[in-house]
Parts: C-alpha cells; structure tokens; sequence
C-alpha cells in the first residue's frame, strides 16, 4: 500500500465509493487539554480516524503561550492566535485565518475539510475551502442560540440561528448526533444533514471503578445514596433545577449526599450558599470515571444539549439518571427501565422523578443495572465507520480522486 501524501490533485478520475486513505483538513476552536464536551468528542474523531489510516491536518486556536503544536505519525498540528472567550475561562476563540488557510492548502492540499466549530476560525476554514474547491463538511456541536437566554442577550437567539443555518449551509454536508437535532435544524432552513451518532468508551467509564475512598471523602457510608451533577458549572446548564431537585430529595431521604464535578463561572457563588454540597472541581480521564462509577443517581438538567456527553458516561457508569427526554437520554434511555426521562424543561416533573427516585432504592438499583447494559451497546466504533464513510462519500460526489491519486482500502 503506497502512503498517503498531501499534495495537489493529480487525477480526476471518478473513484468508486470504499474506504480511502485521505487527507483530512481538521478545523477546531477547542481541543484537550481543554476539559469539554465538544473538545473531548473531537479527540475521540480524530484517534478513530488516525487509527483508519488517514492523514489529519488540525488546525486550533493557541491556548496560552507555552502551548506547542503536536507533530506525530499522520498528525501535524497547525496553531492560530486565539482571543479569550467572555465566560468561559481557559477557552479562546480563533481568529480570522483565511489568507493562512488559503497558502496552507495550496501547499499541502488536503481531500476534505472538516469543520467542527462555527467560531471566526471555523468561518475562516469554510471559506477558504470553497475558494479552493475543496470539500468541506461541518459538524453542528453546540447550540449557541439557545445559550444567548442564559447570558441576557436572548433577543439574539434568532439572529445567531440564522448565522449558524448560513454558514453551515454553504457545506456540503452538516453532521448531527441524533435524529432529533437533525429534524429541528430542518425545520429551520437547514440542508444537507446527516445523523452520525456517537459512542461512550465502556472500558473507561464501569460500575468497577466505584471507589469506597472516594465516597468517604464525600462523607457517604458504603449504603449511604450520593447524587451526583458532571458538567460545567455555567448558567446554560440549568444548574437551580439540581439545587431544587436535591432539597425535595432530601425531605424522602435525609442522609442523601451531592457532589457537583466540574468548573466554571457559577462555582464560587454555589459554594458559597451551599455550604452542604461537595463541589469536587474539574476532573478528567480515570479520576473522572472514579467520580461517576462512585455515585449512586444522576442529575442532568441541562436543556441546552446537542448531545450531552455525560448521559452516555454515567449509563456506562451503572448510575440512575434523571434527566429530560431530549438528546442523548431519548436517543438512549428507555424511561422507567434504564433511566427516569422528565418532559423536556419541565422543571416540577424533574424534581418529582429525582425526589420519588431517592426514596426507591431498588429502583435505583434497576435503573442502574440496566443503564450499564444499554450503554454496552453504544459503540464508538460504529461511529468512527458512519463518519468515515461519510467523508468518503462526500469525496467521491465531487469525483475528485485523493490527493496522491492512491485508492487504497484499509483491507488492501
């Protein structure tokens, strides 16, 4: 098998439609070490397709100034100037770089862009792709509309949609993680949309990482129920709904502990009137999965989600969720057998379910056995092989050959 090279197109020859090794243009505005949803799911892309042979170019927003591009097999990392997002600390947003973009892949041409972040960057790298007459597809990440309610400016949620719709429009293709986000987005003049659904890394995130130090530090005996709250600390994620919901838990189970994992602008003000509450701050890889595996029942307010990461985490973490029937819960929770779902943003059906859940222990104990089980089946694999294809056959529409001419099949 002759290696994949970026470079000009040599061919034009229309080529059938199997798996290629290719050159793949990565556009991003977050990536690890950043601790978010988005950033983290991008890892995960971007290891399944280096693993599928292709050759991926990403391009990112510098973090800080000791912050130093990766260089290894397959993976080069390109670095732009970034500007602090209002917010959301230790994010930056990339600037404008079409000139950039424009010299870097007429040097070193890639297949396909690949577009995760609707950010200045991101607006650049879809320009610059069409001038170039690459193929171009994005991913729809982030529901930045519905945030604007949350930071007083909802009188922008309109226009920022149609931003979002316009941009995203003059791609070829628009991913989405579920059948729900794709219908919506279509009711709004959105085009060209594929559902590509995710997976959850079931190694990682098990029941078998429970740790009984853990829970001590919390101050929860071994029987003693621990809720738990996984995600940013910010006003998007409608953080009084797991406040509310944990004081009607603790008037049907008094000794009920909570513990909020994550960071954000909201922490100091919570820690500050809830002197009762263990805020175990941002945690990542094993640490992270420890927190899960050691809770007891999950609470997911958030009615912000395109996806909602954590839902599938804490399913593969054998804990009982209650969350609201929308993303990643109705894509995966069968309400009553492996999770609780409450009708979306119905705040008093939240508490109900978390308040009559803490008084069900063997509810809790069903909930959680089947979460695990249905969270076995959510494979990234078959995520890694739907996006493949996907850009693939977003090449071969184009009937333009890979850059170095080469079919080449990962069974070749």
């Amino acid at each position: 098998m002759r290696a994949m090279i970026c470079g000009p197109i040599l061919c034009q020859e229309k080529l059938p439609a199997v798996p290629l090794q290719m050159c793949i243009a990565v556009v991003t505005e977050t990536y690890p070490p950043e601790i978010n949803g988005v950033a983290l799911t991008i890892r995960r892309v971007v290891e399944g397709l280096l693993q599928r042979g292709h050759q991926i170019q990403l391009f990112r927003p510098r973090q800080h100034a000791h912050d130093l591009p990766q260089t290894r097999h397959n993976l080069e990392e390109i670095l732009r100037r970034g500007i602090p997002i209002p917010g959301y600390d230790g994010l930056k947003l990339g600037l404008p770089a079409k000139p950039a973009l424009l010299r870097a892949w007429t040097l070193k041409r890639p297949d396909i862009v690949y577009v995760i972040t609707e950010g200045p960057l991101g607006g650049s790298a879809i320009a610059a792709a069409a001038k170039l007459k690459i193929p171009c597809i994005t991913d729809f990440h982030t529901n930045f509309h519905s945030y604007s309610t949350h930071y007083g400016i909802g009188w922008l949620k309109t226009p920022i949609l149609a931003y979002l719709r316009n941009l995203h429009n003059k791609t070829h293709r628009t991913l989405v993680p579920t059948a729900e986000l794709r219908d919506y987005l279509a009711l709004h003049g959105y085009m060209n949309l594929q559902v590509i659904g995710r997976g959850v890394d079931t190694a990682l995130f098990s029941p078998e990482r429970r740790d009984p130090g853990l829970r001590r530090i919390w101050g929860a005996a071994p029987e003693q129920p621990v809720a738990l709250y996984i995600g940013r600390l910010a006003a998007e994620k409608n953080l009084p709904a797991v406040i509310d919901a944990y004081s009607a838990m603790r008037s049907v189970r008094p000794d009920i502990k909570l513990v909020l994992v994550g960071d954000g602008p909201e922490r100091a003000a919570m820690e500050a009137g809830h002197r009762g509450i263990h805020f175990a701050g941002a945690r990542i890889g094993e640490d992270l999965a420890a927190h899960y595996a050691s809770g007891d029942i999950f609470l997911f307010p958030s009615i912000t989600e395109t996806y909602g990461n954590v839902t599938v985490e804490a399913m593969a973490s054998g804990l009982a969720i209650v969350a609201y029937d929308y993303a990643a819960a109705r894509e995966h929770i069968v309400s009553g057998h492996s999770g609780l779902l409450a009708r979306f943003n119905d705040t008093a059906d939240f508490i109900r379910l978390a308040s009559t859940l803490a008084g069900n222990p063997p509810c809790i104990t069903g909930l959680r056995r089947h979460a695990r089980e249905a969270a076995l089946g959510i494979d990234w694999g078959k995520s890694h092989d739907a996006l493949e294809a996907a850009l693939v056959d977003i090449v071969n529409e184009r009937g333009e050959a890979p850059a170095d001419s080469t079919l080449a099949s990962r069974s070749a």
